[in-house]
């Protein structure tokens, strides 16, 4: 178990969806900071007012490192954190030691390096397009696993060289790791898989190292500097596949939706193709890809204000999609709106941990989005809004299935 200086008061739930919405509203309004519980007894401050969001993001009392934060922690001692924080990457280190594990992979996702990779996506877009034009127009399609899920996870495992025979493997676990309401066994055993996949897709880049980012980390190095270890080369594999593709596909799944529900806006995008950016980062500020990532660590005390301080070692739960939804940031912030002025949101971060795939999702979604609704022009939603199910978690804002009519079909009849 993890220290915490005060009792909890509130639980997370792995609602996701307006359940998680309506929850994080709760705990704006209860105060700048709430003691909450977490999975397996876990506790943290729960930070969801926008203001306080942007301070503990850039805060120098705040670390992303437990290990040593938190010197009594024993890593694997709770489950279902352990692949957010046993991990040695990027994501759970600060200052030098961060530096130096951010500028060996940020130079492949620059904007000019990321623009190459345009017309690999472009390929990838126009090869699944072409496998929905061959299914009936008039039988429901589930456009999560057939479409959003399937563009961020090639490019991804393009991009990293991860060999066809091992692609399922990997991406099962990680669509099952960010799942938290799983059963403490089955949280040790994912956290395993997961290691085991990196492993061997270490192993086969070693006998046949390709042009791929993985065979890359395997041999780079910064000048006079070390090469990555064994267990640093192991934790960048699991942050980059896996969060180079998840936010990506709540991304996508979510504009879809949410276009479809409103066809005025879905008919302006029609009318001005160069507003799709609009719709993009409308998405992103109204459904951030990923609610909450667990997490911060106090390294002092740190007074909010309203009687909340948070106690040097505590745990702090930074909720990234707060920002964008906060009434005191946005007005109507619930509502999607391409025409909103002021689109301001924290979806890949802030500060130092900024995340450096930021260029390369926003890529992905524009290809992806403008191709799907000019290739199907009559798409529509085969159940209500409200019946599309969210994924069982506080971590991302995951849709499990996206049924849709294609009406391919009938546009040919039309024709």
């Amino acid at each position: 178990m993890i220290d915490f200086s005060t009792a909890t008061t509130e639980v997370i739930k792995s609602e996701g969806g307006t359940c998680m919405y309506a929850q994080v509203e709760r705990l704006r309004a209860l105060g700048p900071a709430v003691p909450v519980e977490l999975p397996e007894g876990v506790g943290a401050w729960s930070v969801s007012r926008g203001d306080v969001v942007r301070r503990l993001l850039t805060h120098p009392g705040v670390s992303r490192n437990l290990k040593e934060t938190v010197p009594s922690y024993v890593p694997g001692s709770v489950p279902w954190l352990a692949p957010w924080v046993d991990v040695d990457s990027m994501a759970t280190t600060d200052g030098s030691a961060h530096a130096r594990l951010r500028k060996l992979i940020t130079p492949a996702f620059t904007p000019r390096r990321v623009e190459r990779l345009r017309a690999q996506v472009e390929a990838t877009v126009t090869e699944l397009l072409d496998r929905l034009r061959a299914r009936t127009g008039d039988e429901p399609v589930d456009l999560h696993r057939e479409f959003s899920y399937e563009v961020p996870t090639r490019v991804i495992c393009d991009l990293f060289g991860v060999p066809d025979d091992q692609r399922p493997e990997v991406l099962r676990a990680f669509r099952v790791v960010a799942t938290t309401d799983v059963p403490e066994e089955k949280s040790v055993a994912v956290y395993q898989d997961l290691e085991a996949a990196m492993r061997l897709l270490i192993a086969t880049k070693q006998t046949t190292p390709g042009d791929d980012l993985t065979s890359f980390l395997i041999t780079t190095r910064s000048s006079g500097e070390s090469p990555l270890t064994s267990h640093e080369l192991i934790s960048t594999l699991l942050l980059m596949i896996g969060g180079g593709s998840q936010t990506t596909i709540n991304l996508i799944d979510h504009t879809i939706r949410e276009l479809l529900t409103r066809p005025d806006q879905l008919a302006r995008l029609r009318n001005d193709p160069a507003r799709w950016d609009d719709a993009i980062e409308e998405s992103l500020r109204v459904h951030c890809p990923v609610m909450h990532l667990p997490m911060r660590w106090a390294t002092e005390d740190i007074d909010l204000g309203e009687g909340v301080v948070i106690r040097a070692g505590d745990a702090i739960l930074i909720c990234y999609g707060a920002h964008g939804r906060d009434p005191g940031v946005h007005e109507n912030p619930e509502t999607y709106d391409i025409d909103r002025e002021d689109k301001d949101h924290l979806a890949f971060g802030l500060g130092p941990h900024f995340c450096p795939g930021s260029h390369l999702a926003r890529l992905e979604a524009t290809v992806a989005l403008p191709a799907l609704f000019d290739a199907f022009p009559r798409l529509a939603l085969a159940v209500a809004p409200e019946d599309i199910e969210p994924g069982q978690t506080f971590i991302g804002n995951d849709i499990t299935a996206l049924p849709v009519l294609l009406r391919h079909d009938i546009e040919d009849s039309v024709r």
